[in-house]
């Protein structure tokens, strides 16, 4: 069983501090005195011995000589009649003979030796244990002129010493138990106010922490600031105020008082008739600036309850205006972590909002567009630049789209503290832009009608014509394969021209996969450069290494790369060089792949170069294209998330040399990771 000391009380300890230390003192001087005390006896006793022997010494010299031995019997019993404390007495000649003592039991021949004395000293002191005493044993010679005749020895018992010592002792002990008494009891009525005070400031400080700020702690003064200044103020904060001083309010009426808070008034009011006569010890300055603290919190304490009434008002406005409008927002701390989400946030990602604060994005969505989701952020605090993009998203059957915003936010000197999301769903407003491109693709079909007519009734005459020659001449076999493959070839023209149209006028829903743009180029170059080579084109390959896959629809890019490469080869016509280079280059968190197609060809005009991709634009001869081409190219490639660009002429005039012409390229950007 474990006994716990009972903790003492601050008057308990005041008491016990105070009554060690005076106990500690009393002891220290009670053994101090005690030590010079007994010195002085034993210094008073060797003297008292020391005079004794010497006048004994002094007295015998004249029996010696006479050697009358009655007389020295007769001085030896004299002196140990003198006193209790003298045990003993007796003289030897110069040869260490007893010559006579006062023992009554026979002389202890074995005391001659423990104490000699030579002729050189004029005493020698013994401190003997006989067994039943301790007796200080004198020797002094006795001289005649510088003869020694014999010893005088002397036993001086250490009773009389104890006994004073003893009393003494008594004597220091009660005075000094009486002094720490009266020491205790002054200590007592000197410490009642102090316990008695800080008691109170204690139980003021536990009525405060259970929240009763309705406390004072300090005493009444018998005259308060207003009558000692004569003060009729009463619109004065300290006016009538019995509990806080007024050295400890601001704003007070006085004259003499400084504007502003207690920390600038303090020091004048030092100096203040009113504080000095009414300032008091360090306990009531502790109990006033108690009192002080606890007005001052209380008044806090009442503004904060206000201010967080008015804050959770407009937090109450913010949360129903953020979660009636119809766009749906969030906000991420520098860690990432959603702090704050709307209810079309949480409809959005069908969770609600207690799945979502305190996670991160690798929580909230699932993997690969978290990490997308991820980088971006990634990229937004490295750069502080706003994102804006849109994002499709496919659920089962059914597609997506998202206008988002995200914007870093910022405090002190312009560091990042989070960011701000901000979207809304655009899939209606996505459809309404793809009926309005396909009525805008119907009504330039409309407006070109008539070319596009003309574009096929060129290879419908001729096939008619040929079909009506077959009808005449029907008995020539050889003239008659020669139109069959001329109507074969029409048809084929015409074939592409209504393809052409095809894939311009209806919108074809994309395949989304990993693509390796090297693989997909060298499968569409593989199929087309047989056919190149008959027009002598050589296809020259300059693939870069290691390039990252990119996300899209493989067939659409390889429409792309097709389109590309048969405009080069109608730009050159007989012979020359076609150049594909593919290249990475990485912008800051993100990157693109690049891939460039050049030709030897003639070029194209500054004019031409502003309609290039506009629908149905061609320079080329009538059966040779529909213009429909780069049109269609650049709306794959914008559906990507990409661009593309035309650089004309590629060397000048004045440095072509070898060149067949000046050349073109088209350079096609595709971000990595992103697609559709």
């Amino acid at each position: 069983m474990n006994i716990w000391p009972v903790k003492l009380g601050f008057r308990s300890k005041i008491y016990v501090g105070m009554f060690s230390l005076l106990l500690l003192l009393g002891l220290v001087i009670f053994f101090l005195v005690a030590r010079i005390m007994k010195e002085s006896l034993l210094e008073e006793n060797k003297n008292r011995g020391v005079s004794l022997a010497v006048n004994l010494s002094a007295r015998m010299v004249e029996p010696m000589l006479a050697m009358d031995f009655l007389r020295m019997k007769t001085l030896v019993d004299a002196t140990v009649r003198l006193s209790d404390d003298i045990s003993y007495t007796f003289v030897m000649n110069h040869d260490q003979k007893p010559l006579v003592h006062t023992f009554k039991g026979g002389f202890p021949v074995e005391l001659i030796p423990v104490n000699v004395v030579s002729n050189f000293q004029r005493y020698s002191m013994r401190l003997l244990d006989t067994g039943d005493n301790l007796v200080y044993d004198y020797a002094v010679p006795v001289f005649v002129g510088r003869d020694r005749l014999g010893t005088v020895r002397l036993g001086l018992l250490t009773t009389r010493i104890e006994k004073t010592f003893n009393r003494i002792m008594v004597s220091a002990f009660l005075s000094t138990l009486f002094v720490i008494l009266i020491a205790v009891f002054a200590a007592t009525f000197l410490g009642r106010p102090i316990t008695r005070n800080i008691k109170r400031l204690h139980d003021s400080t536990e009525r405060a922490l259970r929240g009763d700020l309705d406390i004072h702690t300090a005493p009444l003064l018998k005259k308060n600031c207003w009558d000692i200044m004569a003060c009729s103020k009463t619109e004065c904060p300290a006016y009538g105020n019995l509990y806080h001083r007024c050295w400890y309010m601001a704003g007070t009426l006085c004259p003499t008082c400084v504007e502003g808070d207690y920390a600038g008034t303090i020091t004048s009011c030092q100096n203040c008739t009113v504080y000095k006569k009414c300032a008091g010890d360090e306990i009531q300055s502790l109990a006033e600036s108690f009192d002080s603290m606890i007005l001052s919190l209380k008044n806090n304490l009442s503004g904060l309850e206000q201010a967080d009434k008015t804050l959770k008002k407009q937090k109450n406005l913010l949360r129903a205006i953020l979660d009636t409008v119809p766009d749906f927002i969030s906000l991420q701390d520098r860690n990432g972590v959603y702090i704050s989400v709307n209810w079309a946030f949480c409809k959005m990602l069908g969770k609600t909002e207690d799945e979502i604060i305190g996670k991160t994005t690798f929580d909230v969505f699932p993997g690969k567009k978290a990490e997308v989701y991820h980088q971006e952020d990634l990229n937004l605090f490295l750069t502080g630049e706003p994102l804006v993009k849109e994002n499709r998203v496919v659920k089962g059957h059914r597609t997506k789209w998202y206008h988002l915003v995200k914007i870093p936010m910022c405090e002190g000197k312009g560091q990042i503290s989070g960011l701000l999301c901000s979207g809304r769903d655009i899939t209606e407003l996505k459809r309404v832009q793809e009926q309005l491109t396909q009525s805008q693709k119907m009504e330039s079909l409309g407006q070109l009608a008539a070319g596009i007519a003309h574009e096929i009734n060129t290879p419908l005459g001729i096939i008619l014509g040929y079909a009506q020659l077959m009808l005449e001449e029907g008995d020539d076999p050889a003239q008659s394969k020669e139109d069959l493959r001329i109507i074969a070839k029409q048809t084929k023209i015409a074939s592409k021209i209504v393809a052409d149209l095809l894939k311009f006028s209806r919108p074809v829903e994309s395949v989304v996969s990993v693509v390796d743009i090297n693989q997909a180029i060298e499968d569409v170059v593989s199929v087309v450069e047989h056919s190149f080579n008959l027009e002598q084109v050589v296809i020259k390959r300059s693939y870069g290494a290691g390039l990252p896959p990119v996300k899209g629809d493989e067939e659409k890019l390889k429409q792309v790369f097709v389109n590309l490469l048969k405009n080069a080869l109608d730009a050159m016509g007989q012979g020359g060089v076609i150049t594909i280079k593919t290249y990475y280059v990485k912008q800051m968190q993100k990157g693109r792949l690049v891939v460039s197609v050049s030709d030897t060809g003639q070029g194209i005009s500054s004019d031409n170069m502003k309609k290039i991709f506009d629908p149905f634009f061609t320079t080329k001869g009538v059966g040779r294209g529909t213009g429909l081409g780069l049109s269609v190219t650049f709306g794959i490639i914008k559906e990507h998330g990409g661009t593309i660009e035309v650089k004309s002429p590629l060397v000048s005039e004045r440095d072509r040399g070898d060149a067949q012409g000046p050349g073109t390229a088209f350079m096609v950007h595709l971000p990595v990771g992103n697609g559709l």
